[in-house]
């Protein structure tokens, strides 16, 4: 297992996408999203990161991209639950709560919420990400 968002587990995740790769549906709709995540509980804390849907698949890597659609700011254990464990309702929760704030083109990011498809291969990487995610 690998703690969320180290660079081991970026590795292990990019690694784990290359595999489905070919089985899984490509992403409809182009976004470009920073993620600025506080609360670490490693390094200085902070970690920068984004999610590119530009090529047809839903890229995640550490850094920021210049000139995203969105910027979204959340704690650590929010970004797990969307990444990792992609829960609607916490998600909602979490933004109703003000632990998501979002800058730049939202509807750009409520269109993404019905852009991944959802396919076997799909479900099978969720499941093996949450497996491989301490």
């Amino acid at each position: 297992m690998y703690t969320f968002l180290t660079d081991e587990w970026i590795e292990a995740a990019r690694e784990l996408r290359a595999r489905y790769a070919d089985r899984l549906p490509d992403v409809v709709i182009e976004v470009r999203i920073n993620q600025v995540v506080t609360d670490v509980p490693f390094g200085d804390g902070t970690i920068r990161a984004y999610i590119d849907s530009t090529d047809g698949n839903l890229d995640l890597e550490l850094g920021e991209l210049g000139e995203p659609d969105v910027t979204l700011t959340t704690d650590y254990d929010t970004a797990k639950a969307m990444v990792v464990d992609q829960d609607p309702a916490v998600i909602m929760q979490s933004f109703m709560a003000g632990k998501i704030t979002v800058q730049g083109d939202m509807m750009k990011l409520m269109a993404m919420q019905t852009a991944v498809p959802v396919n076997e291969a799909s479900v099978e990487f969720a499941t093996e990400l949450q497996a491989i995610t301490a």
